[in-house]
């Protein structure tokens, strides 16, 4: 049996255990990573063959979600989990991207690391837990790896800083922040923020960066004492013959091309494919020539301190904001920066078509969600539609969080929000235009949002010891660029952030300074928002339901919803409206038509309303007995009016005066001991004004004449009648 080892680190406010050598003995690496009662098996395997004919890494990372890790049986129809769900997704992500950059370019072998989650305590998040992991199962691992790197979660409540913050701690505070670095610098920043100020975000990202070497350090030693030599390989490079050809027959052209905007660069391409195409091999001329063109421009960037398409370094490209694009949608918004350019549709729902959570975090539902599109005629392409990609989720899961700090309560707003992008044409940061249209979607859907969100992607080119920073890029800085940098906010600060970069790390002067212009970017593409629409609008659209909200007793529930559900669903099928409770006793009523919902809530009202002793109602006669009629004051609440109480003395049953199905007033006279409702018909006709009189209490300002009770006889004065004798005589 294999031996075990065990290494501990404090983070935060609790140890941090690795253990080795216990688990997944066949894996080229594999270990567990514990953190309260939060635990992940990693592990890593490579393919022992390179793959061919490919220019990119063959690197996998799977993240899976063991619902019995937080004691929970799947929901589904098998009760077995399926595919990863979004969450699943954004923690492979979350890995994947600072990961992979660490791996030599060249390297064709495959990799795959997988980490599951064996325990989740609801408390402790396990996603940085798998990318610390991943970074030390590659570290003892044979695989060529340029780091460790470490990765913690930054909270920010208060005035301090919480390293590893639980969900709660996450909730309460302004920031949740994920920093992965490597000595050398930052490496991923991932964030979501309460509009949090640029210094305090920058301060969180340092303060993560300098926990993360004690990570690093915990990872040396372990690989010192348990890693694997690492593997030699031979990385794949054109033929320098081909580079040297290519670059030849290029001369100084693909400069002037940059310079001109680089509409000449696939012209360049096709002419020295087919010059050259005798002499080498068509795999190494495409890739000499990819990286001549890389090479250019961002020599062409850092000299001339300009982009190809003229602009200037910190300069946004052309700004169209429009609402109202969709004539039946509750809300729309078109947004357009330069070619890239999306609509984002608003829809409004009820509570009950919140999203329901099938997943190890204590979340059980979601009331807004946003939504992503990427079709291939976006960028002019043609490739099958399929299943939703990874991409795509962590793109649409990005501009969500960058809004969600700006929708207003559920109880100032009940409704859930859906909102679906579609990236009609793409040419950089898709995912920051999806969140201005997105604002323009709310805002036309008169969802009364905080503030407008906006948000602006920042690049990088770097070399020579120098570097540029470049405000809203396009594709092709993106491509050959060193960092992705986007920044979403409001005018008082950021809701998201996300970084990535393809070098081993970024300083601090840059990421200050990436900052500082975005902040500016931000406030222009506001401004532009707020010309479109200034703010949301103060009515609904007429497509969209109606929600009305009533608060009931707690313990009154049962009455509306009825022995198994019955009541319930009685109401919404009579009134055509949908009807959401909860536990707390507020009720929501749903419907596009008012008249409709006020139907619905007056039967809700009537439902809980207390019965008291002196109340007047209308009623429908449901029975009719020996003693008296039966009488339906309430939905499912009965009282009897017996028949001395009818109102009519001639009456000798109570089908003389009413029949089963008439609507009388009653007034309730008593509650007994049992709960019994007794009424009186007659109390109310006889304080009731009869027709052409005026009502009780106006006598048209004279005295009211005296009233003489009612008796059947009049009564005895104790005198015989003038002229009658005595009786008896």
């Amino acid at each position: 049996m294999e031996k075990l080892y065990t290494f501990q680190h404090v983070l935060g406010s609790k140890p941090l255990t690795l253990e080795l050598g216990k688990l997944a003995g066949q894996a080229d690496a594999a270990i567990t990573v514990r953190y309260g009662d939060t635990l992940l098996l990693v592990t890593v395997c490579i393919s022992p063959e390179p793959r061919k004919g490919i220019d990119f890494i063959p690197l996998t990372i799977d993240y899976e979600e063991r619902l019995y890790a937080a004691g929970k049986i799947p929901g589904s129809f098998f009760r077995r989990e399926g595919r990863p769900g979004q969450e699943a997704v954004l923690a492979g992500r979350l890995t994947d991207r600072p990961i992979r950059p660490l791996l030599p370019k060249g390297f064709r072998h495959e990799v795959q690391i997988i980490a599951t989650v064996l325990s989740a305590d609801q408390e402790n998040q396990p996603d940085v837990l798998a990318t610390v992991g991943a970074s030390t199962a590659l570290t003892i691992s044979d695989i060529p790896f340029a780091g460790p790197a470490g990765a913690v979660r930054v909270g920010y409540l208060g005035q301090d800083f919480v390293i590893n913050p639980t969900y709660a701690q996450v909730e309460e505070g302004i920031l949740d922040l994920v920093v992965v670095s490597t000595k050398q610098g930052v490496m991923m920043v991932e964030a979501g923020a309460k509009e949090a100020p640029e210094e305090i975000v920058l301060q969180a990202i340092r303060f993560g960066h300098e926990v993360n070497q004690g990570l690093i350090r915990l990872q040396e030693e372990i690989g010192s004492k348990l890693g694997k030599p690492k593997m030699k390989f031979q990385a794949w490079e054109p033929a320098p013959q081909a580079v040297q050809a290519v670059g030849d027959a290029l001369g100084g052209r693909l400069r002037e091309v940059w310079r001109g905007g680089g509409a000449g660069v696939e012209a360049l391409r096709t002419e020295v494919l087919e010059k050259l195409g005798e002499a080498f091999p068509q795999e190494d001329l495409a890739a000499a020539f990819e990286g001549e063109v890389k090479k250019a421009l961002r020599q062409f960037i850092l000299r001339e301190r300009r982009r190809p398409s003229g602009r200037s370094l910190d300069q946004l490209r052309h700004l169209a904001a429009e609402v109202g694009i969709l004539p039946r949608s509750h809300g729309s918004g078109l947004f357009t920066r330069g070619e890239t350019q999306v609509l984002t549709s608003a829809t409004l729902g009820s509570a009950r078509e919140e999203q329901e959570l099938d997943t190890i975090s204590p979340e059980e539902k979601k009331r807004f969600i946003h939504h992503y599109n990427f079709p291939p005629y976006s960028t002019g392409e043609v490739r099958r539609l399929g299943a939703t990609g990874r991409r795509e989720i962590g793109h649409g899961a990005l501009a969500e969080r960058a809004l969600e700090p700006m929708l207003p309560s559920p109880q100032e707003f009940p409704y859930t929000i859906r909102l679906v992008s579609e990236v009609l044409s793409s040419n950089g940061s898709t995912s920051m235009a999806s969140v201005c249209g997105s604002t323009l979607a709310l805002q036309d859907a008169g969802v009364p949002i905080k503030a407008p969100v906006a948000g602006v992607a920042m690049g990088l080119i770097s070399g020579d010891g120098e570097y540029a920073l470049l405000t809203d890029i396009e594709g092709v800085e993106d491509a050959y660029g060193d960092m992705d940098f986007k920044v979403a906010g409001t005018e008082k600060g950021i809701t998201a952030l996300q970084l990535d970069i393809k070098l081993q790390g970024v300083s601090q002067e840059v990421l200050a300074g990436a900052l500082e212009r975005a902040k500016a970017a931000r406030h222009q593409i506001l401004q532009k928002l707020q010309e479109a629409i200034p703010q949301s609008r103060p009515v609904l659209s007429p497509y969209a339901p109606r929600m009305y909200r009533v608060t009931v007793e707690p313990e009154k529930i049962g009455a509306v919803i009825g022995s198994g559900g019955r009541r319930i669903r009685a109401i919404q099928e009579e009134t055509k409206t949908t009807i959401d409770i909860r536990d707390d006793g507020s009720i929501t009523i749903g419907s596009p038509s008012e008249e409709a919902a006020q139907r619905a809530i007056k039967i809700i009202e009537d439902l809980t309303r207390d019965i008291e002793v002196g109340t007047i109602f209308t009623g429908k006669v449901t029975r009719l007995l020996s003693l008296g009629a039966m009488v339906e004051i309430l939905p499912g609440k009965e009282g009897m009016v017996s028949l001395t109480e009818l109102g009519d003395p001639q009456a000798r049953h109570p089908g003389d005066v009413v029949k089963i199905g008439d609507e009388i007033t009653v007034k309730v006279v008593e509650i007994d001991r049992l709960g019994r409702v007794n009424l009186s018909r007659r109390a109310v006709l006889q304080t009731a004004p009869q027709e052409g009189q005026p009502p009780r209490g106006d006598t048209g300002g004279q005295a009211p004449p005296p009233r003489r009770p009612w008796s059947p006889r009049p009564p005895s004065t104790g005198r015989r009648p003038e002229g009658r004798p005595p009786r008896g005589r």
